[in-house]
């Protein structure tokens, strides 16, 4: 079987231990700046806590520094690198060709250097560059079908990583200017006001409304599990689950429950066994409706009605009193609930439940027969808040010849001598009191699967002897671990034809270095970063999409006047419609 990577998102290093202990192969986070998510920084002393713990597991971890950068934050992200380099780090993930281009003039140190997904990787031509240019990994855009992954599979030499859960954003990673072009929040620089979450109407050019204060721009969330053995056979090496921001029970579920379903199709590339008290189930957490994308084929990925979370479905309501609703459901106190009412969502707390009567803080809207979700599982998250989840690594103790020994399931061997004392009057009684001991590992990151006892010389040992014996030796067994960890080194970064001759503000060129980078790799750049400009230019593309809303309106294929997307204020975005690559442009007014 293929080795893979379940690779988890953690705002924190609580949430990062989490993840790990949830079954995680690495975890991706952010450092004190130049992440794409400004609200999730990390100090370096809990980064280096973290490369600690997760080593021990071999779990890797990659830091994000995906922003575009100018000079002066160039030369700041050059000394992170190097700081996150020394605690460890096994990698960064980076948009800006600056830092390549720093690479090549030796300004990096070896570390793992992984093109984001905000290089705006969709083509095979672009994942190709990359590997070119010789990065260690590709992290593809979510709107590729498993075909075209696996196209890029077979024709790159580096490691692919493509997204299977979480948030899709509507635009093309990298190439989405909406926030900046609407009170100067880039998504380029990490501070992404979301206006994609937010109403708009869909009208012609006469000013025919055809879709009316909707969330025109919000999408479902992806949910991939359906297609992990497919991605798994067309050659992914790691499988990315969305969201930094996320709070610790979401990731606790979501990578337990994909740790479970990957292990159904490929060998992982991390150590350890995880032990679940809980099921894990991705409906019962935040999402607004699953969709699988274009993995497979066109898939109604749009959620107009709200961008908050749906929840799980839970059935129908079979009748109203004046305080209650009746419901076939399990169902608990303060567990939130929702329904689609007039086109929009609406929620309510469960206060109270008597067999299948329900309480609510309110009944508002709340019909014989209305669709209820479950938004908020209350049992749920306790389970989640309180779980004993642990991962631990198998080890056998062997006695033998004077000496305990502890071997771990990575072949790491660690050995102490047995203190000089007594025979035991009961050597049957001795041997078994020393099994029973060692099996004890407590909360060390170990579990003991075997002890053999090749040794009739046993002194006698009082249990508190013992006990000291196995702390010693597991802690041992844990400094082997570290020190046998292998980290991966890059290899040398070099030029590659770009695959386009010309790039505009759209190629993101912020500082010098980025500008050198594309000229030396055969591309003239025209113009910089939309950041650096002081006003937005009109008609200019302000975000392509995959999403497209003559499908969603039912108009895909037929002739129709010029369409506009306009905001709650009454500002007028045109849209253009690529129809042969099924793409919509949103461009500015």
């Amino acid at each position: 079987m293929n080795k893979v990577e379940l690779l988890a998102p953690a705002k924190n290093l609580e949430t990062a231990i989490a993840a790990i202990n949830s079954g995680a192969d690495a975890i991706y986070i952010g450092a004190t700046n130049f992440g794409a998510r400004k609200n999730a920084p990390n100090p370096l002393s809990d980064i280096e806590k973290l490369v600690n713990y997760a080593h021990l597991f071999n779990v890797k971890i990659h830091v994000v520094i995906n922003t575009i950068l100018n000079d002066k934050e160039l030369d700041e992200a050059i000394r992170l690198v190097h700081k996150l380099y020394e605690i460890g780090v096994d990698a960064i993930i980076v948009q800006d060709m600056g830092l390549i281009q720093s690479a090549i003039d030796g300004k990096l140190p070896p570390i793992e250097i992984h093109a984001s997904t905000q290089c705006n990787n969709r083509t095979l031509d672009k994942a190709k560059f990359f590997d070119n240019v010789g990065v260690s990994r590709v992290i593809l855009a979510r709107e590729l079908s498993i075909d075209s992954i696996k196209e890029i599979c077979d024709n790159v030499k580096c490691e692919v990583e493509t997204f299977v859960h979480g948030a899709l954003c509507v635009s093309y990673s990298g190439q989405c200017y909406f926030s900046y072009a609407n009170g100067g929040r880039s998504a380029n620089r990490g501070e992404c006001a979301q206006p994609c979450r937010k109403k708009y109407s869909l009208i012609d050019e006469s000013g025919k409304v055809i879709l009316k204060d909707k969330y025109l721009l919000s999408l479902k969330d992806f949910n991939a599990s359906d297609s992990l053995k497919a991605l798994v056979n067309v050659g992914v090496k790691s499988f990315k689950i969305e969201g930094r921001l996320k709070d610790i029970n979401y990731v606790k579920n979501v990578v337990a429950y994909y740790n479970n379903e990957l292990n159904k199709y490929a060998d992982r590339t991390s150590s350890g066994r995880v032990y679940l008290d809980f099921e894990p189930n991705p409906d019962k957490t935040f999402n607004r409706g699953y969709t699988d994308y274009f993995l497979n084929e066109r898939a109604q990925c749009f959620n107009f009605l709200s961008p908050k979370s749906r929840g799980e479905k839970i059935g129908k309501v079979k009748r109203i009193c004046h305080n209650y609703f009746e419901i076939n459901a399990d169902l608990s106190p303060q567990d939130g609930l929702c329904f689609i009412s007039d086109g929009e969502m609406t929620g309510f707390l469960v206060n109270r439940v008597d067999g299948n009567k329900v309480y609510p803080n309110k009944m508002d809207g709340i019909k014989s027969g209305t669709l209820l979700y479950r938004n908020f599982d209350a049992k749920f998250e306790k389970q989640l808040e309180t779980t004993k989840t642990v991962r631990k690594i198998d080890v056998v103790i062997y006695v033998k010849d004077g000496f305990i020994s502890a071997k771990d399931e990575d072949f790491n061997e660690v050995k102490v001598q047995l203190p000089v004392g007594e025979a035991p009057k009961n050597l049957e009684k001795m041997k078994e009191t020393l099994i029973n001991q060692f099996f004890k590992t407590g909360e060390t990151i170990f579990k003991c699967s075997k002890i053999n006892i090749f040794d009739d010389k046993i002194p006698f040992l009082p249990v508190s002897q013992i006990n000291d014996l196995r702390r010693e030796l597991l802690q041992m067994l844990s400094n082997e671990r570290l020190r046998n960890y292998t980290r991966n080194s890059q290899n040398p970064i070099r030029y590659a034809d770009y695959p386009e001759s010309k790039i505009d503000y759209r190629g993101n060129v912020f500082n010098d270095s980025a500008k050198q980078f594309y000229s030396n790799c055969n591309c003239e750049v025209l113009e910089g970063a939309l950041e650096a400009k002081e006003t937005i230019p009109s008609g200019i593309e302000l975000m392509r999409t995959k999403h497209c809303l003559k499908f969603a309106a039912g108009l895909c294929g037929q002739p129709c006047k010029k369409l506009y997307l306009v905001d709650v204020k009454g500002k007028k975005y045109p849209l253009k419609f690529d129809c042969k690559n099924c793409e919509m442009v949103i461009q500015s007014p």
